[in-house]
């Protein structure tokens, strides 16, 4: 496969309704392109027609091809808190297909990748409902987003 055949995603924004709430499952499908670098799957705080830099973000995963690391942290009243990295393997192909899976709980958001859990992520924003959006931007092509 060449490079052309998957296009990089500019940016998927799209809105969760009501926010995110316990028990809520964001499922992701897509190609990884051919010759990746990175991408980023963001939960974003307000509704995507006003999100801008600067609002919260609940939690933004970077997954990052160069150096085969899956990178998590969020952005509360302008601030990165602690960045954690820690994964037991690095799931990601070039070429292939996935499928992510970000499951919310009470206290932390769980991350399947392929039905393998790869991490948890510990809540850091208050009141779970102001996440409504979630941004997709990198060298993926998305096949599927619900």
């Amino acid at each position: 496969m060449t490079e052309n055949e998957y296009a990089k995603v500019e940016q998927y924004l799209g809105e969760i309704k009501g926010g995110m709430k316990p028990a809520m499952r964001l499922t992701i499908m897509g190609v990884v392109n051919s010759s990746p670098r990175s991408f980023a799957v963001s939960l974003l705080c307000g509704p995507p027609d006003s999100v801008k830099d600067g609002s919260d973000i609940g939690l933004q995963l970077t997954v990052n091809f160069i150096d085969k690391s899956v990178t998590r942290n969020a952005q509360i009243s302008g601030e990165w808190g602690t960045e954690e990295k820690n994964i037991l393997y690095f799931p990601f192909t070039a070429g292939d297909n996935f499928k992510m899976e970000i499951l919310c709980e009470h206290q932390h958001i769980r991350v399947f990748l392929d039905g393998q859990q790869l991490c948890n992520f510990a809540h850091r924003v208050r009141q779970l409902q102001t996440v409504r959006a979630l941004e997709i931007t990198g060298d993926i092509k998305l096949t599927k987003v619900t």
